[in-house]
């Protein structure tokens, strides 16, 4: 029998402050556009098979069958969750996690916190390593040639 743990315990989802869906309705407004149609699958058929925690294991062979989807679009359908950040998945586990906030992202590697929109923008050099202060980012003024 697999023992079920809980993957991102500061991610836990809950039900919305409102409305009756489980599912946040914040994953439609802030992902629905960007997601694929098998992303969307799979992120509703987990969060309808996942427990209070969010947490789920069915095998891929399992998940293919019962969405009828083709081994390789039901794995770049993960990718896409797990690069918007909305499950994590340490084998054979998945947990569906809360919506992340706007401009919060974990890192990359399962469990090791919370990454701030600054601190991405000064890793990718966009922001001097010693500046601190809040970011903001402005477009340059356009300048019209004749």
């Amino acid at each position: 029998m697999i023992e079920k743990r809980i993957l991102v315990p500061k991610r836990l989802r809950r039900p919305p402050a409102t409305g009756w869906s489980w599912v946040d309705r914040r994953f439609l407004r802030e992902h629905g556009d960007h997601l694929s149609r098998e992303a969307m699958l799979l992120y509703l058929f987990l969060a309808a098979a996942a427990d209070k925690h969010g947490l789920s294991f069915y095998s891929d062979h399992t998940l293919s069958s019962r969405m009828k989807l083709a081994l390789p679009a039901l794995a770049q359908a993960r990718e896409e969750l797990l690069e918007r950040d909305l499950i994590a998945n340490e084998l054979p586990l998945v947990q569906v996690l809360s919506v992340p906030s706007p401009g919060v992202r974990r890192r990359p590697e399962p469990g090791q916190g919370l990454t701030m929109l600054g601190d991405i923008l000064r890793q990718a050099g966009v922001v001097p390593a010693g500046n601190q202060s809040k970011c903001v980012l402005a477009a340059e003024p356009r300048r019209d040639t004749p």
